[in-house]
């Protein structure tokens, strides 16, 4: 059996993006409107629901990425048409997007990258985004009532 030298996630994420075009958040947009690239967002549900989506962006959660976007695969999502696709994975902050999209390059998605900053960056930019599923909670709800505050 061979053992591969270990290599720091820092290391590695710097390795990876070495090896991918990645975009801002103000191209992927322009990209996105002329038709040029598939946005797919990976963050799990509670950060849609907490932040919201990207209008057009495909939600594939990253545990599924390399089933639904393999455009050999049986379970491809139909967008998944074929291995010239230009993927824009998004995350929440822009790491394991990039992670994502070095996976996809294995499975020959070669133009395959990630959106620097990820969801958030999307969102600091101005860009479109839906509303959030669930109003976020305030940080301390106002205290009403007999008792309130106490430890009962």
């Amino acid at each position: 059996m061979s053992t591969s030298p270990r290599v720091g996630i820092d290391a590695l994420l710097e390795q990876v993006r070495s090896g991918l075009d990645r975009m801002d958040a103000a191209d992927a947009h322009d990209a996105v409107r002329a038709g040029e690239i598939l946005l797919v967002d990976t963050r799990y549900q509670a950060l849609r629901d907490r932040d919201g989506l990207i209008p057009g962006a495909l939600v594939v959660e990253r545990n599924e990425l390399e089933w639904r976007l393999d455009p050999d695969g049986s379970h491809r999502a139909p967008e998944a048409t074929h291995h010239d696709l230009k993927v824009v994975v998004v995350c929440d902050e822009g790491y394991a997007s990039s992670l994502a999209a070095a996976s996809l390059h294995r499975l020959g998605l070669h133009r395959a990258t990630d959106l620097i900053g990820g969801f958030q960056a999307w969102k600091a930019a101005g860009l479109p985004v839906t509303a959030p599923a669930v109003e976020p909670r305030p940080e301390t709800a106002p205290e009403t009532g007999a008792g309130a505050g106490s430890a009962d």
